[in-house]
Order: C-alpha cells, then sequence, then structure tokens
C-alpha cells in the first residue's frame, strides 16, 4: 500500500512528490496524461522547479506515475492537486477537481485523508469534494475518513521559498481531520499553519491572490496618470519603498499574469456573487484596470508577424512609456518580461522560459517606446528570443 497518491503530477503536485519521498514515504502520482507519465517514470521532468535529477532520485526512493486509475492501488493519503481554469463565461471550471475526486472515491477506504490542494472557492471541498467521495463509497467524511483543504503555495522559480519552506495552511472538517491533515504535512513541510476549518483555509489563499491582484491594478492605474503628470512613479516606489512599516511596494505591470492572479480573485468575486447577492466590486475593478493595462491604447501599433502562431508577444504601451512588457498568451504558459523604458527599451536583465515557440506576433505601441524605432525595436525583441538568455525555445 501507498503511504501518498498524488492526482495531478504538474507545476503543484511534482513539488509534493519530491518532498514526500525526501522524507521516506511510498509515493504513486497520477496524471491524465500519458506523455507526462511516461517521461517521469523514464526520468524526464516537465516541471522547471524540478530536475531531471530529482525525477530520477524520486525513481529510486519508489516513486511512480500512473495514466491508469486501476493502477493506483490503496493509500493512507490522497492529495488532489489538479488545475481549477476559468469556464468560457468566466466562471469557475471545477471539472478536473471533480474528476480527480471521482478518481479518489474509487479507492477511498476507512482511516484515509483525502486533501485538496487545488484553489477555489471557499466552500467547494465541503460543497463538491465531500459529496463525491460519500456518495461513491458510502462513507462518511470526519467519521469514516479525514477530509481536508490545503492550498497550494507554489512560487514557480522561487529557491527561497519552495514547498519545505513555505507555511503550509491546512483546515479539517472536522478538528480530527485537522490533526490528521497537520500530522501529513508536518513530515514534508517545516511550519503548519492550523486553519479553523476548511472554508477559512480557501479563503485565505483567495485573500493572498486577491491582495495582490488589487495592489497590481493600483498601481497600474497610477503608472497611467503619473506618466500624464510627468511623474516618475519608480521613483515615486523607491522612495515609499524606505517606509519601514505600513508599505509593500508593487510595480507597473502588464496586467496580471502566472496561474493563480488572473482567475483566482475570479472564484472569489463568482462566489460573493452567488451566495451574497452581490459584486465584489473591488475584484470587478481591479479586473477593469487590468485588462486596460494589457492592451495597446493608441491604435498606432506598428505589427510584424513571424511565421506560425499558436500565441501572441505584445509590447504593451498601456502604461504610457512606463515600460514595455512582452507577453506570452498561451493556455499554458504565462511568463512575463517587464522593462523599464527610457529612451531605448531595456535588455532583458533574466532568463525566460518559452515553450513551443512558433508563429509569433509581436505589435508595438509607439508611445511606449517613446519616439525609439518601431521595427528595430521589434527586431531586438526578436533577437532576445532567439538568444541563449531564452530557454525552452521549441
Amino acid at each position: 500500500m501507498n503511504d501518498l497518491i498524488v492526482i495531478g503530477l504538474g507545476y503543484v503536485g511534482l513539488p509534493l512528490v519530491r518532498e514526500a519521498t525526501r522524507a521516506g514515504m511510498q509515493v504513486t502520482g497520477y496524471d491524465y496524461s500519458r506523455d507526462v507519465t511516461e517521461g517521469l517514470n523514464a526520468g524526464r521532468s516537465h516541471v522547471d522547479d524540478i530536475s531531471d535529477a530529482d525525477v530520477k532520485e524520486m525513481g529510486l526512493r519508489g516513486f511512480r506515475a500512473t495514466s491508469d486509475p486501476a493502477a493506483l492501488g490503496t493509500a493512507q493519503v490522497a492529495v488532489i492537486c489538479v488545475p481549477t481554469p476559468l469556464s468560457p463565461e468566466g466562471g469557475p471550471d471545477l471539472t478536473a477537481v471533480r474528476g480527480a475526486t471521482r478518481t479518489v472515491a474509487t479507492m477511498l477506504r476507512p482511516g484515509m485523508l483525502v486533501v485538496l490542494e487545488s484553489t477555489s472557492y471557499p466552500g467547494t471541498t465541503d460543497e463538491v469534494v465531500r459529496p463525491i467521495l460519500e456518495e461513491a463509497t458510502d462513507l462518511t467524511a470526519g467519521a469514516d475518513f479525514s477530509l481536508a483543504f490545503s492550498p497550494e503555495r507554489i512560487d514557480p522559480g522561487n529557491r527561497e521559498y519552495e514547498l519545505r519552506t513555505t507555511p503550509k495552511i491546512v483546515g479539517g472538517h472536522t478538528p480530527d481531520c485537522t490533526r490528521t491533515a497537520v500530522q501529513f504535512y508536518s513530515r514534508i513541510v517545516d511550519q503548519v499553519v492550523v486553519a479553523k476549518g476548511m472554508r477559512e483555509a480557501e479563503m485565505a489563499k483567495l485573500l493572498e491572490n486577491t491582495y495582490r491582484h488589487v495592489n497590481i491594478a493600483l498601481v497600474n492605474e497610477m503608472a497611467v496618470f503619473c506618466h500624464e503628470m510627468d511623474i516618475d512613479l519608480w521613483d515615486v516606489i523607491r522612495c515609499a519603498s524606505t517606509k519601514p512599516f505600513g508599505f509593500h511596494a508593487f510595480h507597473p505591470g502588464p496586467g496580471v499574469g502566472g496561474h493563480c492572479i488572473p482567475i483566482d480573485p475570479n472564484y472569489l468575486a463568482d462566489r460573493v456573487s452567488q451566495e451574497c447577492g452581490h459584486p465584489f466590486r473591488f475584484v470587478e475593478l481591479a479586473q477593469e484596470i487590468d485588462r486596460l493595462a494589457a492592451v495597446t491604447r493608441t491604435g498606432k501599433a506598428a505589427r510584424e508577424d513571424l511565421s506560425g502562431s499558436t500565441f501572441t508577444i505584445t509590447s504593451l504601451g498601456a502604461l504610457g512609456g512606463v515600460l514595455a512588457a512582452p507577453i506570452i498568451n498561451y493556455p499554458e504558459v504565462a511568463i512575463l518580461g517587464v522593462h523599464k523604458i527610457s529612451r531605448r527599451p531595456a535588455v532583458v536583465d533574466e532568463k525566460i522560459v518559452i515553450r513551443d515557440l512558433m508563429n509569433l506576433s509581436i505589435s508595438v505601441d509607439h508611445r511606449v517606446v517613446d519616439g525609439y524605432d518601431a521595427a528595430r525595436f521589434i527586431a531586438e525583441i526578436k533577437a532576445m528570443l532567439e538568444s541563449p538568455n531564452v530557454l525552452g525555445v521549441a
């Protein structure tokens, strides 16, 4: 029998596997993608924070991956780490969570711990996960098995705060469920933070990301009117950052990116609207501002289409000459390079990971480059993308 089964072997699930195997646990991972599981079993990583050497080490410690639910067997703990995207209408899409929960239900047995790590609205674990498990098995959460929520806090590329060194929030269906989950996570992380319950743990993650979303929108709007007022916002932020209390610096950017910030506040806003009957106005306003920060405004963009495109890199003009930011608009990747602009575009000062680089389109707002030759700007960005500083280009 396994100590742990991880459902979903992406940027959240795979670090969990690594730390669990290092703690001496026998781990099996499940992912619907056969390419992912076959690659892992062959010692190849598909996650930037996990090296091939890490995967090989995990294999030597007994880890195996499968795309066959029937091959999972049983375990003491099952953790669900699947994506929670938005639906076409912009609301929560819990298709993957429901599917993963049904997979867990096939192996659920008395005494088992089930944890949801996927970010979602408050109430998801109790209202979506628990009924699926109970109805499929006639077992009762809190009596026959333990159920908890523990929000993932993975920050891809952050070497200082990885899974083990980032405090782990845990909230259970009952106090006993919480204690069981704390015992499990205490083996793989340095600090466990106990929440009052599952809904508090779910809301904590949404508060973290909504805080960032709202403050990014604040500084993006300030970037626009500071440019119009001929004020250097970057210097303003530098000065304000010298205050040793009550201020945290956020910097202008092309809206919001990544796996979490563009999505998670929508889950909360949708839940507030459904349950409370009124809008979450801060989130709606932040969404409006950050959408404006992700489009050019002058309509005088120079555009060059490079052969064959599945996504677009855009140098944005919404911040009026304050900065330019190439954006990768691709379903699997959202990586931003943000550069302060003076008389010419800044050179990329850190590596950017780009996958499946095909069919690239670059648009340049003349106001961003502040009179700089747009064609030359495009050529420089294209050269940047082809340079050794850009990793993982297919």
